[in-house]
């Protein structure tokens, strides 16, 4: 049984899948290795809010400037029929 692997009751862990309460991370670890799993942990940046010292826009600016930098490849106009017309 998953509770008694788990040293943990089955009415937390039925409350756990309902969402009616959530386990603290150490729970959370035991309920895990219990099942056969291991938790593994990566940590990146988040896409909204501030990055570092810089936001998002001025992350966009710097990025778009950057691309400014590089030559196009392609003709300066478009020698092709445009779809739909």
């Amino acid at each position: 049984m998953l509770a008694a692997r788990a040293e943990t009751s089955h009415s937390a862990i039925a409350q756990y899948e309902a969402g009616a309460k959530e386990p603290s991370v150490a729970t959370l670890n035991r309920l895990v290795r219990a099942a056969g799993f291991a938790t593994d942990v990566r940590l990146h940046r988040r896409a909204d809010g501030a990055v570092g010292e810089h936001s998002r826009g001025d992350e966009l600016a710097a990025v778009l400037e950057l691309a400014a930098v590089f030559p196009t490849r392609h003709d300066p106009e478009l020698r092709y029929p445009v779809f739909g017309r």
